[in-house]
């Protein structure tokens, strides 16, 4: 059985690209059903980063969204989002 949120679509752009995906999901949910793993890379060793814990706690699923620097897990699906991929980390900067 399907959720009925899943049934419904919604746009969203990711690097420029538009995707419709279901509504009802995270960003980092919908980014996955799409096929989009890699979020950012890693700071220090430029490995690949994407949604890990699906919680708030990692933070390895930031990303860019509507120009904000966000967890894409903590952020509900909305029409014409705006996403870009390969974000820093929250607290950049800070020791």
């Amino acid at each position: 059985m399907i959720h009925p949120d899943e049934a419904r679509q919604t746009r969203i752009t990711v690097n420029g690209v538009t995707f419709d995906v279901p509504a009802g999901r995270s960003v980092a949910a919908a980014l996955l059903a799409v096929g989009v793993r890699k979020l950012r890379e890693s700071p220090r060793a430029s490995g690949p980063r994407g949604a890990f814990c699906m919680m708030g706690v990692c933070q390895e699923c930031v990303v860019h969204i509507d120009g904000c620097l966000r967890q894409a897990c903590m952020v509900p699906v909305t029409p014409g989002l705006s996403i870009t991929l390969g974000a820093g980390t929250l607290g950049a900067g800070t020791t």
